[in-house]
């Protein structure tokens, strides 16, 4: 979604299950305006926290024009892609394409075998294998989606990239360096809230809590002034973009 929107509007981690709500970026393009949602991964859930996970992709693929099954170049394709696939198919509105992520790190082979493994998997509207750290073929995946899209008047302006407020999109970031920077303290099942937000000369300095849901952990961690420097300090880069 970062790649096509032109700018960082979802977190990123290496952890599953980091994407907790659905998350809107906005695509402008001369011949059309794309709404993309980015939602938490379809899996067999094991807690509630899963179940409602589930629920609202459940929610959010009804209501979506096109699908976009994603699968990294270069990963196996398994019996957990075969149940996603399926998931998917439960929507018959939705138009499906299928998309070969991560071909910057992959080999030409294991991108042939990816493209032969997923296309068995459904009759797909297209497939397009693509890189979002190079760019590769992500004009092609703009260009297919919108042909499948219906016509309809822009829905947002054309300087709008999210539905996201500053606030929450500062709360994901923050979440985000968490995950990454401090999982040994702390479990993935992380909330953060923006109490107060200030200003200083390098950005914005938020005031935010940190909400933890797993017994014998602190439930609040809460920052005034200097909850890792090194963080806040990129925190407030990324902020202005």
């Amino acid at each position: 979604m970062n790649a096509l929107v032109g700018e960082k509007v979802a977190i990123t981690s290496s952890k599953p299950q980091t994407t907790r709500h659905a998350i809107r970026g906005i695509v402008h393009r001369d011949n059309g305006q794309l709404i993309i949602v980015d939602t938490p991964g379809v899996h067999r859930p094991r807690t509630l926290l899963g179940q409602r996970l589930n629920d609202l992709v459940q929610s959010t693929l009804s209501e979506v024009d096109v699908i976009a099954f994603c699968v990294p170049a270069t990963d196996v394709v398994g019996p957990g892609d075969t149940y996603i696939a399926n998931e998917i198919l439960k929507f018959p509105k939705a138009r499906k394409i299928a998309l070969i992520t991560k071909t910057d790190s992959a080999s030409p082979e294991q991108i042939a075998t990816r493209l032969m493994e997923v296309d068995q998997l459904a009759d797909w509207e297209t497939l397009i294998p693509l890189s979002a750290v190079s760019g590769e073929q992500l004009d092609v995946v703009v260009r297919e989606i919108l042909a499948l899209m219906p016509e309809s008047e822009a829905l947002y302006p054309p300087e709008d990239t999210s539905e996201q407020s500053v606030e929450v999109r500062i709360a994901e970031l923050i979440r985000e360096a968490t995950l990454e920077g401090v999982s040994d303290e702390l479990p993935h099942s992380i909330a953060v809230t923006i109490d107060e937000m200030g200003e200083r000369e390098d950005g914005l300095a938020p005031d935010f809590c940190q909400f933890v849901g797993r017994t014998g952990q602190p439930k609040r961690h809460h920052d005034r002034q200097r909850w890792r420097e090194t963080q806040r300090h990129w925190l407030a880069c990324e902020s202005r973009g």
